[in-house]
Formats: C-alpha cells, sequence, structure tokens
C-alpha cells in the first residue's frame, strides 16, 4: 500500500482498519491483533482455565481472521466477529468433551457480558446442545418423565397414566431432574430457561 509508513494505524477506527484488512494490509492486522487479542485471551482464559488451550483459541482466531481476510463484509464489526469466533471456538472444545460442563455457566456469562453492539444473536441452538447432554445423563426412568413433561408438554396425571405410575412419583423426579440440571444454567440467562425447561 503505497503511503502506509506514514498511516497511523492506532488512530484509526475499527471499521476502517476491516477495510484495510480486505485488502491484505499486514498492519492492519496488526493493529485489529494487537487492539483486541488480549481482552479475546481474557475471556477465552475465564472459560476455560488453561493457557495453553486459551492461547491456541486466541491465535486460531486471528490466523482465521488473516487467511479469511477478503471474504470479510462491508461494516463488519470487527470486535464482534473475534467475539463471535472465539465463542464457537469453546463451543467446539466443549463438543469435544475437552471441558467440563460446570463451566457452561461461565460461558453464558462471557457471552452476555461481551454486550449486543459487540456479538451477534446468542446462538442458542449450540448451547441447548451442550444442556441436552446434560439430559441425557440423567437416569433412564428420571430423563424420559423429564422429557416427556418438557419437551412433550404431558401434564404429571398424563405421564403417570402413561407410564403406570403415581403423579407424586412424577412430580418427584421432575424435580430431582430440574435440581440436577439447573446449575448448568447458572447465569445463563431466562430466555435459554425457558426454552429448555419450562417449554
Amino acid at each position: 500500500m503505497s503511503g502506509q509508513d506514514i498511516v497511523d494505524y492506532s488512530k484509526l477506527p475499527d471499521a476502517e482498519l476491516a477495510v484495510l484488512l480486505t485488502g491484505g494490509d499486514q498492519a492492519a492486522f496488526t493493529e485489529i491483533y494487537d487492539r483486541h487479542w488480549k481482552l479475546i485471551y481474557v475471556h477465552v482464559y475465564k472459560m476455560l482455565r488453561d493457557e495453553e488451550d486459551a492461547k491456541d483459541i486466541v491465535q486460531e482466531v486471528f490466523g482465521n481472521l488473516w487467511i479469511r481476510a477478503e471474504s470479510i463484509k462491508n461494516n463488519t464489526n470487527i470486535a464482534g466477529l473475534l467475539y463471535t469466533a472465539a465463542r464457537n471456538k469453546v463451543f467446539d472444545l466443549i463438543e469435544r468433551n475437552k471441558v467440563r460442563s460446570d463451566y457452561i455457566g461461565e460461558i453464558a456469562s462471557f457471552i452476555s457480558g461481551t454486550g449486543n453492539d459487540q456479538v451477534d444473536t446468542i446462538d442458542e441452538k449450540r448451547i441447548i446442545e451442550i444442556l441436552e447432554r446434560e439430559i441425557q445423563k440423567l437416569p433412564p426412568k428420571m430423563r424420559e418423565i423429564f422429557e416427556l413433561s418438557r419437551k412433550e408438554n404431558l401434564s404429571h396425571k398424563e405421564i403417570a397414566a402413561k407410564l403406570n405410575i403415581s403423579e407424586q412419583t412424577v412430580k418427584k423426579q421432575v424435580q430431582n431432574a430440574l435440581k440436577a440440571i439447573k446449575p448448568k444454567l447458572n447465569d445463563m440467562g431466562i430466555g435459554i430457561a425457558i426454552l429448555l425447561l419450562m417449554r
């Protein structure tokens, strides 16, 4: 880029850096990295509690940003793009069972804490898929009753008749299932809780 050495990239807003980045401007990429890597790393580390995994994710996120620079759309929110990419990488780790499920609440806090102006709409489908695995860990009978209650919307009376057990047993099993699952929803937001537990 002609005149690149006289441009003070540190004074350019993210939007202008993004435009330069799409043109393969390495100095713009370096400025984006310097500006955002620490915040992304801190959030990823809070979720994973593992320095090496956090560093790997940050490097991969920025590496992919450079590799795919040409495909970045106009008016892209670079901070939001980086947060979303980091979030998805952490989800990938969870789905490969490399992260303990008790970090799910912290992951949700990370998502909600970034603000609507920086992150795209929460990918509820992926979060629910993670929590679905917690349901699958319930004892078979408890899981069956819980799914009849929350997924098929059957009343306790209908479940009792269907499974030939007492309504009290149904109620107790649903309560026990909720006690087992709700900690995984810690700080996750009422919308997701409703989607998973109240339907």
